[in-house]
């Protein structure tokens, strides 16, 4: 494994969503994961993960596009929108839906209820809706195992963790784990580096790369920081944005909770990326989450 990863172009990415501004845990998954490429010589893409249209806030997406440059982290070509692509997502649906593997679903949260929140690959609806969702056939006893870089071995019987779950809403917007999935192909994308928040979505977007015929990334997981009293960061009071006029300091607490040596003195951003990149030694990552009042304790053996 290790070989082949030092042959095949790595390609890692970075996909905020603009539902309010960086902070100190998206700069951690935005360093790690550019470190994660940058050491191999590879690409690091930016994606704007808008699929959520409710929840996005206007003007958010060039807020935080606007930290990571500060943050010296430049993306390799252009930045992707999921809110530009329907057309691809519709595509992606069509084919699942020809197949069988997708079906349509007219359940209101009574019905489903009624039938203790299980479709058993079909619809349990009473009576058919305007604006039906679309759900993948998932059934009891499909299993998915991956081994996580940070994480190690991980299995979900999704069926019978999750079941048929949604890849279109029933108010027209597209779900995640669809648009996740056709992103990362399109970018060629072969190794996903993300909060540990994302762990248990993964045997689902594994199960959707496998019934559209997409390749499988690599996935490192990697820990979340977490207030005192064990809330996600971005959930909580202490979440405060990220300072554009302070990068610096933002990337060198990012590179500390990533369980890195020391790096010396540097002078501004450039040299730090610089430095950082020549140091970086995933296996010090640690694999726990991180409270923001302690320190990490146990590490990954990533590679």
């Amino acid at each position: 494994m290790i070989a082949a990863d030092r042959v095949t172009p790595v390609v890692g990415r970075f996909a905020p969503s603009p539902t309010g501004p960086l902070h100190a845990g998206s700069v951690l998954a935005a360093l790690g994961s550019w470190l994660m490429a940058r050491r191999r010589g590879g690409l690091w893409h930016v994606r704007i993960e808008d699929v959520d249209r409710v929840r996005a806030v206007p003007g958010m997406a060039e807020r935080q596009l606007a930290t990571l440059q500060a943050l010296g982290l430049h993306a390799d070509g252009p930045i992707v929108r999921q809110s530009d692509r329907d057309a691809h997502y519709q595509q992606a649906l069509d084919r699942l839906l020809e197949t069988g593997d997708a079906f349509v679903c007219h359940c209101s949260r009574r019905d489903l209820e009624a039938s203790h929140g299980r479709h058993q690959g079909r619809c349990v609806a009473v009576r058919r809706r305007p604006d039906p969702a679309i759900r993948l056939r998932v059934p009891v006893g499909t299993r998915v195992a991956f081994e996580d870089r940070l994480r190690g071995r991980i299995e979900q019987d999704v069926g019978e963790a999750v079941g048929d779950f949604v890849l279109r809403r029933a108010d027209g917007l597209w779900a995640y784990q669809l648009a996740v999935v056709v992103d990362d192909a399109a970018q060629q994308v072969t190794h996903v580096v993300r909060g540990a928040d994302l762990l248990d979505s993964t045997p689902r977007q594994i199960l959707l790369q496998r019934r559209l015929g997409l390749p499988t990334p690599a996935y490192a997981h990697l820990p979340l920081l977490l207030d005192a009293d064990g809330r996600k960061l971005s959930k909580s009071d202490a979440a405060s944005p990220v300072e554009p006029a302070l990068p610096l300091r933002a990337l060198e607490r990012a590179w500390q909770q990533l369980g890195q040596a020391a790096l010396g003195d540097v002078a501004d951003v450039r040299a730090f990326l610089e430095r950082a990149c020549a140091c970086f030694d995933p296996g010090r990552i640690p694999r726990d989450d991180i409270r923001l009042c302690g320190a990490p304790q146990a590490r990954g053996t990533f590679d």
